[in-house]
């Protein structure tokens, strides 16, 4: 990966950490009028499902034997990285608090870092651990967990499943193959997959569904309430799912699971704007950690580089030609060592083909988690 490739990729994994931010506040201003979170999630899916859907269509034309090989991580990525996640942490806050919910979901960085230490056999480095460390601090610290904390063991299991499926979506979206499915193609396929699972939720009763055409609710002003909910589909689920998986094959899991956790510090930002909920300087302070946790594995991934790879033409930099030497190695596994982007006109899809190679043979994540 070259640095070019990298700066761009912590870039889109920005953009993709402060729209799914954005949902916070949109989905609390429905659940005051009488929404209960099994339906703000799945008016906010189903949504993304439509709009993807006929771009979806377009990004296949010529190209349907993708979705006969790729269908299995649709699926997977639909279930275990957009359902999982959402319906296991709605069960724990029934729970737990939602401070201690979002640091137990969050836990799966630590489960995409173990993850890629088994596919490489290896322990992780130390600015790694040490990222790790900050993070998780950072995260204490933002979600203030010093005050109210409430702790229940069915709670603790939920928030364990959530953070299983945030570790899969980072594993899934990064995932490369030879013939891999386009973003697009992932994503709008994937929210399909969810939507009709939580349809099936909410028809059998197990994820409880209410429904209010009441106005959203802001500090000082208000919102339609089909304002709020297109909100939630384009923005805080069609963009942040979109560009996360392009960044995520450009970054690599681990980086992009740790930049991922910006989206803590953009939900208070936001809260703060729109709901007039002021940041505490505790929080403050557990940013800037969880800013140092993301710089000291920034700094490993950088230390990875192969020489060379600083800009150019070399086959990594962005738009460039596939051209360079073959077989190079990087160091671990799970990560891209190569990225190309291609932005297609039109309404198709953008394409990032990564590989990933240790000892010579290529290395990718297995397409179920």
């Amino acid at each position: 990966m070259s640095t070019r490739s990298m700066g761009v990729g912590l870039l889109i994994a920005l953009v993709s950490a402060s729209t799914f931010a954005t949902s916070g506040p949109f989905a609390k201003s429905l659940l005051e009028t009488g929404w209960t979170p099994g339906s703000v999630v799945f008016v906010r899916i189903a949504g993304a499902a439509l709009v993807l859907l006929v771009p979806t269509v377009r990004a296949l034309e010529g190209r349907w034997h993708l979705l006969r090989r790729g269908w299995g991580q649709i699926v997977a990525f639909g279930v275990a990285a957009v359902a999982v996640p959402q319906v296991a942490f709605f069960f724990a806050i029934q729970h737990v608090s939602v401070g201690v919910a979002m640091l137990l979901e969050y836990l799966g960085l630590v489960l995409v870092v173990a993850w890629q230490c088994a596919v490489a056999r290896r322990l992780p480095r130390p600015p790694t651990v040490v990222g790790i460390v900050l993070a998780v601090v950072g995260l204490v610290l933002v979600l203030d967990l010093f005050g109210g904390v409430q702790v229940n063991g069915i709670g603790v299991a939920w928030g364990l499943v959530a953070a299983v499926g945030l570790a899969s979506y980072f594993l899934l979206s990064g995932h490369v193959a030879e013939q891999q499915l386009p973003p697009l193609v992932l994503a709008g396929g994937g929210m399909v997959v969810a939507a009709l699972g939580f349809a099936a939720l909410g028809l059998s009763r197990v994820l409880p569904m209410t429904f209010s055409t009441g106005a959203a609710q802001f500090d000082g002003w208000t919102l339609p309430w089909w304002a709020a909910v297109l909100e939630l589909a384009l923005i805080a689920a069609v963009t942040p799912y979109m560009t996360g998986i392009v960044a995520n094959r450009l970054l690599g899991a681990k980086l992009g699971s740790f930049v991922g956790l910006s989206e803590v510090m953009f939900a208070v930002l936001f809260a703060w704007i729109l709901l007039g909920e002021l940041p505490r300087p505790v929080q403050l302070l557990g940013g800037l950690f969880i800013l140092a946790g993301v710089i000291a594995v920034r700094f490993e991934e950088s230390r990875n580089l192969p020489v060379g790879s600083q800009g150019g033409t070399e086959r990594g930099s962005l738009g460039g030609p596939q051209a360079g030497r073959q077989g190079e190695e990087v160091e671990s596994a799970g990560e891209p060592g190569r990225a190309v982007v291609e932005s297609l006109v039109g309404g198709a899809a953008v394409v990032a083909d990564d590989r990933v190679e240790l000892g010579g043979d290529d290395v990718v994540a297995p397409q179920h988690h």
